[in-house]
């Protein structure tokens, strides 16, 4: 096996491009399967009303 890129055969290549490949087309499964996965079910906004303003002292908390 040859340790350096320029002096490697054309099977070497081959091979290094074939890793690439399926690499690259694994990542990209786990991609959409995760971007799919993620869209299941509805979101809906959650809407906060503010309430009554309160401050908090040493001996608990106060409603003004």
């Amino acid at each position: 096996m040859n340790h350096s890129i320029y002096s490697a055969d054309r099977s070497t290549h081959l091979k290094i491009v074939v890793v690439a490949l399926v690499a690259a087309i694994v990542v990209a499964g786990v991609g959409i399967t995760a971007h799919i996965g993620a869209d299941e079910g509805t979101q809906t906004a959650r809407v906060i009303k503010a309430g009554k303003p309160v401050v908090l002292t040493s001996t608990g908390s106060v409603v003004r």
